[in-house]
């Protein structure tokens, strides 16, 4: 019997991993036809979204969205307040998520960094979806413009639990139309509070992005 467990625990984690390598293959595809990035950096782009979605439980679509509207996926990006990279992070604001980064314009640490953010406001908001993303951009139009955003790529993404999302997206869809706020507040959890406290110290600060 235990041989049985190991081998279906064996077999769960392939398929998730299969997912999630599919997820960046589409992730990789689409941001080079859209945006013209080059294989290699959607490629780098693409698989640190990923990680990012799985490590802090959101919607990978989400932060694809995040992205194209902070920098249009122009890592070297710079906007007000120091905003810097791909998600636009404001080093003043965020100094406790920073101490190991070296370069904030590197793909992978930006994204970490960002991700880890709206985490924290996530936490603060309780799960509140329309609240974080009004902290992270400063608006409660960017968290709708955000919210619409992540429709355009929930179709080259497979959600986090794609049973629990494909419920909340049929409950949100009426006559063909989706309320996205709704069905991207569904789609997240809030994790259990990690041991580096990662989410106190995105919590409560500054934007992530001034808008």
């Amino acid at each position: 019997m235990s041989r049985l467990l190991c081998l279906i625990v064996l077999s769960l984690g392939l398929m998730q991993t299969a997912t999630a390598d599919d997820n960046t293959d589409r992730m990789s595809s689409y941001l080079t036809r859209k945006f013209g990035l080059a294989k290699d950096k959607a490629e780098k782009i693409s698989d640190a979204v990923q990680s990012a979605a799985s490590k802090y439980s959101l919607p990978p679509a989400l932060l694809l969205a995040i992205i194209s509207i902070e920098s249009r996926f122009k890592e070297k990006a710079k906007g007000a307040n120091g905003a810097t990279g791909l998600m636009q992070v404001v080093p003043q604001a965020h100094r406790g998520l920073l101490r190991n980064v070296k370069d904030l314009t590197e793909p992978t640490a930006n994204i970490e960094v960002g991700s880890a953010i709206l985490y924290g406001y996530m936490r603060s908001a309780n799960g509140d979806l329309n609240a974080a993303l009004k902290n992270y951009g400063g608006s409660k139009a960017y968290a709708q413009k955000v919210s619409s955003r992540a429709e355009d790529f929930a179709g080259i993404v497979v959600p986090q639990d794609a049973g629990r999302s494909s419920d909340a997206h049929a409950d949100t869809c009426e006559a063909d139309r989706c309320a996205a706020p709704g069905y991207w507040a569904n789609a997240f959890t809030v994790p259990a509070m990690s041991a580096s406290g990662t989410g106190g110290a995105a919590a409560g600060g500054s934007p992530a992005a001034s808008r």
